[in-house]
């Protein structure tokens, strides 16, 4: 009954960021202060909600919801949800927010209506340890900081497209500069960057110690090192001018598919990382 209950509750949740999204594309056509502040607090509301099944779960499991693919999904949703808060409340007619919501609400949705898997995490307890935490945490911010280079570089393109074609709309005096937009997308490759690099020492070095039968050249593991080379190669590029302005920009955006791709298809095809 209560599983029942929370599931439904969950659903809810999802409805609420649905209609959010609606606002936020409402002030996104005609820049309509009242649908803006609706979609913010509708946001909020979910974040709240997001955050106290967190809190359930962590007070019954003792441990934060990381260990599985639906976790790691969930938690990077929550992880977005408050960068998305946080961007709208310092810059207040910024479209980052929106943006980041419309992939949280694509993670949030496949977490809520993916199949139901065993209970418990993939990983067995003589397995769990403060290490395996730590390096998943900061997988899931690396990949929360390559997000908000994607977003970015999306608004980049959008404002380059604008200043192209000479079309000035009632949003374009809310979308960031070209620099502030390039500007955000270097800062968050370069957070995103040493994040992972940390993520991925740790990992081995827990699979190095907990591990008995197990290949550095997993699938996971050589994508997530493959990502390390190209954002790092993105930004080499760029610093020697031989990708510039929109090309840069779409580089990101193919990055960012990427990111999605070693997420959900390196997860399945890895020999151990089952769970994440």
């Amino acid at each position: 009954m209560v599983e029942m209950t929370m599931a439904r509750l969950q659903e809810a949740m999802l409805v609420l960021y649905a209609v959010s999204l609606v606002f936020y594309f409402i002030d996104f056509l005609k820049k309509e202060p009242h649908a803006q502040r609706a979609a913010f607090w509708l946001t909020a509301a979910v974040f709240f909600m997001q955050t106290g099944f967190l809190l359930r779960t962590i007070i019954l499991t003792r441990q934060l919801p990381v260990l599985s693919l639906t976790d790691g999904v969930y938690f990077f949703t929550w992880i977005l949800i408050a960068l998305s808060l946080g961007i709208q409340l310092r810059y207040s007619s910024s479209y980052a927010g929106f943006f980041l919501n419309v992939i949280g609400f694509s993670f949030m949705t496949f977490h809520i209506f993916a199949p139901a898997g065993p209970a418990g995490s993939g990983v067995g307890e003589p397995l769990i340890s403060e290490l395996l935490f730590i390096h998943i945490m900061f997988a899931i911010l690396s990949y929360a900081a390559f997000a908000m280079a994607f977003v970015f570089a999306i608004l980049y393109l959008l404002v380059y497209n604008l200043l192209k074609k000479k079309k000035w709309s009632a949003q374009f005096s809310r979308l960031p500069s070209l620099q502030h937009a390039l500007t955000g997308t270097k800062s968050a490759i370069y957070t995103g960057i040493p994040m992972l690099l940390v993520s991925l020492i740790l990992g081995i070095q827990w699979a190095y110690t907990a591990l008995d039968d197990w290949t550095i050249f997993d699938f996971k593991i050589v994508g997530s090192f493959l990502l390390l080379i190209v954002y790092s190669s993105l930004l080499m590029l760029n610093r020697r001018g031989k990708l510039q302005a929109a090309d840069f920009a779409w580089a990101n955006v193919i990055a960012f598919v990427l990111i999605i791709i070693n997420f959900f298809l390196g997860s399945r095809l890895s020999q151990f990382h089952f769970w994440l």
